[in-house]
């Protein structure tokens, strides 16, 4: 996981503002299936939302569980929704310029 920047953190949330979640945490909690989904969506789009319909409760303790399985940042949670980025590998495939 890096460690983002106030600055960098604004740049993420205003690319992130038009995004639809991707990921939706319900009733069944975060599966295996959940962590594969959210790896994948970060491997192909390195910035996601994450939307909690349940667990709402718990959403940061399960937002930094995910972090912490898909080695990716927490850029903010807002309201129920959790905004993930973890940056491409290859430099050539990277979106976002931080």
């Amino acid at each position: 996981m890096m460690e983002l920047t106030s600055k960098q953190r604004k740049i993420l949330e205003k690319a992130a503002h038009d995004l639809q979640p991707v990921v939706i945490v319900g009733g069944a909690g975060v599966t295996e299936g959940v962590i594969s989904m959210v790896a994948n969506s970060l491997k192909a789009h390195e910035l996601l939302k994450i939307k909690f319909n349940e667990y709402k409760d718990e959403k940061v303790e399960l937002t930094q569980d995910i972090c912490s399985q898909c080695n990716a940042t927490l850029v903010r949670i807002i309201g129920n929704v959790a905004i993930l980025y973890k940056e491409a590998e290859k430099k050539e495939d990277r979106k976002y310029s931080l």
